[in-house]
């Protein structure tokens, strides 16, 4: 059940066709899932177009909004301002698992990284998943990555699978959730959309398109902290440097803040933005090189799409999770258990 089923519309802006990050072209999406008894984690993989990303970067950038995250090529991408590889999203403690399969298979499909131009810039994200998930059994192996890269397509699966399997967001059962605007530029359609790995939040301050849902599904006062984290993707095919990817992916915590977030000291909150419209050639044999950018004064409406993005996303990333129970018989039940406050 997504949004649509129930009639909440989140914003103005005109949806993407399938409301997926998926709809800005050449973007797919793919998900390897470890669901079994104590294991409740797994992989997702963004893959930003469908040539060879490291002969052909995306100009891309990255801020963080609070950084209780262990992430792995933030640093290269915010001095270059250009991504080279897929996205990989995971749990906290197989960050490293990842990123060397990420390696493996860079290098498998481009025999002249580290021989006869540089290395590779691996980019791979996390959120812990230990609530749910037996996070000390390093449970994510290499194949994983290869599977969850070989799985992406344009019409993928939301809430608790691949990376988002074991997640909790508003202490709900939160995941992978995405969503799409329709921007127009010189009469022209652009598509703004975002991908996110939910894992935030307390259960009191939740808010589904204004409606106060947390409070009347709070069965006592929380006393524990806000100290969850949820990592956002943004990807378009508007004309944008990494300046300007910068400046949309510093909205997010306005679209997080509709949703109930404050940001709480231990978590963990990172925004990845690119744009597939400029691709920057490994090999460029020219001294100058030009690029298009989008006019500053238009920008605004860039912001909007992008705060109304991140806000269905993390909805949507409860409205298709499924109530689990994981290690501990700790458990977590879907927003779906309290549709009809929203249907109210």
């Amino acid at each position: 059940m997504g949004i649509e089923n129930i009639k909440l519309k989140i914003g103005k802006l005109q949806k993407g066709k399938n409301n997926l990050i998926t709809d800005v072209k050449g973007v797919k999406v793919g998900h390897k899932t470890l669901d079994n008894g104590n294991i409740k984690t797994g992989v997702t993989a963004i893959i930003p177009h469908s040539d060879n990303i490291f002969r052909e970067k995306l100009i891309c950038s990255s801020y963080v909004i609070n950084g209780f995250g262990k992430s792995v090529g933030l640093v290269q991408i915010n001095e270059l301002g250009t991504l080279e590889t897929p996205i990989i999203l995971t749990n906290t403690l197989s960050v490293g698992t990842c990123s060397t399969a990420l390696v493996k298979y860079m290098l498998k499909e481009n025999d002249d990284i580290g021989v006869t131009t540089g290395t590779v810039n691996p980019v791979v994200c996390e959120c812990n998943d230990g609530y749910l998930n037996d996070i000390r059994g390093l449970h994510v192996k290499e194949e994983d990555v290869f599977d969850a890269i070989e799985n992406a397509e344009i019409n993928f699966k939301e809430g608790n699978i691949g990376a988002g399997t074991g997640m909790s967001c508003y202490q709900l059962k939160g995941g992978i959730g995405s969503a799409s605007r329709v921007l127009k530029l010189d009469d022209k359609e652009y598509t703004i959309g975002s991908l996110v790995l939910s894992n935030f939040g307390l259960k009191e301050d939740l808010l589904v398109d204004g409606i106060k849902v947390g409070e009347k599904i709070l069965e006592k006062e929380s006393e524990e902290l806000e100290k969850g984290s949820i990592i956002i993707i943004l990807a378009t095919d508007i004309p944008m440097n990494e300046r300007q990817l910068k400046r949309i992916a510093k909205r997010v915590p306005i679209g997080l803040a509709r949703t109930g977030s404050h940001i709480g000291n231990g978590s963990g909150d990172i925004v990845i933005a690119f744009s597939t419209a400029n691709r920057i050639k490994h090999y460029e044999d020219k001294d100058i090189v030009s690029i298009k950018i989008i006019n500053e004064n238009i920008i605004d409406k860039i912001f909007r799409g992008v705060i109304e993005c991140v806000e269905e996303a993390v909805i949507s990333s409860l409205l298709h999770s499924e109530k689990t129970i994981g290690t501990s018989e700790h458990k977590r039940e879907s927003l779906k258990k309290y549709i009809d406050y929203l249907v109210k």
